[in-house]
């Protein structure tokens, strides 16, 4: 099916939102994009892109000038809370073939995508109030109080989306035990490492983003902020993550904090609505494939549009296909949780003993193509 003669709707400006509109360019529909977001910025810290997540900004014609500011990362390193080793990957040999895995600002990472869909308009500060199916067609009744109709509406709009909470019966994402902490602070070594430090019920993570910039990312568990978390952490880590909270203590920053969440859904479509990406299917971070899902639904909804014989058969074609891999990377966030959860020196026995072996298994399925 061509896409001529065709209206879709893109909610969402973010990675999945700009993935999709890269990946629909070429199909002919004519594309619409809106974000709840007044203007394009530079919100966020890190983002952390493992090879098939790579692989996929090759399909869409866009790897080049997200390696061009981003870091490759060939080596995780896991320790305990003390700084002693548990295990080492080689994530360069892991995903060869498949692709690099790299880092960066997300910024950075939103900037390269929405330059690559320059010719595709974003209507900033707009999103859907209502959503009606009319037939096969959807009339869209938007915050300014106009409506359209549109062939296909693409829900891309996170973990907290509007679009699933108005058209999915207000289906809310799932609060998990994990509260986090994200901030960026200045680099302090050279090598091309993402590396945790694993304490009880709690991590810290960090993983170069620049030549001058490390993002990090602390789990505190299932507790809730509070003022003396900063002292708290100093004091059961190492002297290095110390200096890394200087880049808040320094100038006053406030990290991102917030609950981790998780999106379960028996079923993405209603209708010519569809939700991809973290509005669909977001887990628990520690995979590290939020935007690598996004990515891949954002091709392989391309594909299933281009094969089928409407929008209907599209959209039972794609969610056939994505759902074991999304399913699978839920499954797996869960185990790996699980085992971060075990008391402290059964966790680094079993990590020094099965880490490595966890691992690969943990993304085996991920190196064939979505």
């Amino acid at each position: 099916m061509r896409g001529a003669g065709l209206r879709v709707l893109i909610v969402g400006g973010g990675v999945a939102g700009l993935a999709t509109a890269a990946a629909l360019r070429g199909w002919g529909a004519t594309l619409d994009v809106v974000e709840r977001t007044a203007v394009p910025g530079d919100a966020g810290t890190g983002i952390y892109l493992t090879g098939n997540a790579t692989r996929m900004l090759d399909v869409l014609g866009v790897r080049q000038p997200v390696a061009d500011v981003a870091v490759e990362i060939k080596q995780q390193r896991s320790a305990n809370q003390q700084g002693r080793a548990l295990f080492d990957i080689d994530v360069a040999g892991l995903w060869d073939g498949v692709g690099p895995c790299v880092s960066l600002r997300r910024a950075d990472l939103h900037r390269a995508l929405l330059a690559h869909v320059a010719d595709v308009p974003i209507r900033w500060g707009r999103q859907p109030v209502t959503l009606t199916q009319e037939g096969d067609r959807v009339a869209v009744g938007f915050d300014d109080d106009t409506t359209e109709r549109y062939d296909l509406v693409v829900g891309a709009d996170g973990v907290n989306s509007t679009v699933r909470r108005v058209a999915f019966d207000a289906h809310a994402a799932r609060t998990l035990p994990q509260y986090a902490y994200r901030w960026l602070a200045p680099r302090l070594d050279s090598e091309p490492v993402w590396s945790v430090l694993l304490g009880r019920g709690t991590q810290f993570l960090t993983i170069p983003v620049s030549d001058e910039q490390t993002y990090c990312y602390y789990n505190d568990g299932a507790a809730a902020d509070r003022p003396g978390w900063r002292d708290e952490l100093r004091a059961a880590y190492p002297e290095r993550v110390g200096a890394l909270l200087d880049a808040l203590d320094a100038d006053g920053a406030t990290p991102h904090a917030g609950w981790n969440q998780e999106v379960v859904l028996r079923s993405w479509s209603r209708g010519s609505v569809l939700l991809i990406g973290d509005a669909a299917h977001a887990t628990s971070p520690n995979m590290a494939q939020g935007a690598a899902m996004a990515l891949e639904d954002a091709v392989v909804l391309a594909e299933s549009l281009t094969a089928a014989g409407s929008v209907g058969e599209a959209l039972r074609a794609y969610e056939t296909r994505r759902r074991p891999r999304t399913d699978w990377v839920l499954a797996q966030t869960h185990r790996r949780d699980k085992a971060l959860g075990l008391p402290a020196v059964l966790r680094d026995t079993v990590m020094r003993r099965l880490g490595e072996k966890m691992f690969r298994s943990n993304y085996g399925p991920l190196f064939a193509q979505p």
